[in-house]
């Protein structure tokens, strides 16, 4: 039987970095990113920032997505109400407009918190 040499191995309960998620933060981080995670809801967030004043009419982002006005409806208030988009209403059409900071937020959690 050979024996092998015992090596000095780093200690294997070494506390943990200072910048980690809290378990509430994590929670509410991943909560977030869930709203994200959807191809739909990132191709109406690229839709709303790429047009002018970052702000969109419902009506102009059936056709691009290429699903019925309450489908995408629902996209946009998954995405209101995590934070990513306003709503103001104009006579019968919803406007959507990208949250100034939203997406560099959720960018600065991840890089604290990483």
């Amino acid at each position: 039987m050979t024996t092998l040499p015992v090596l000095d191995a780093p200690a294997c309960c070494a506390t943990p970095p200072a910048s980690v998620l809290t378990a509430k933060a994590a929670e509410s981080l991943a909560a977030t990113l869930k709203a994200l995670s959807d191809p739909t809801r990132l191709r109406l967030l690229s839709i709303v920032a790429g047009s002018e004043g970052q702000e969109a009419c419902v009506c102009d982002l059936t056709d691009p997505v290429g699903l019925s006005q309450p489908t995408v409806s629902h996209h946009l208030k998954v995405l209101t109400e995590a934070g990513f988009l306003t709503r103001s209403k104009r006579g019968t059409w919803a406007y959507y407009r990208l949250v100034p900071g939203a997406l560099d937020a959720v960018a600065g959690a991840l890089r604290s918190g990483l």
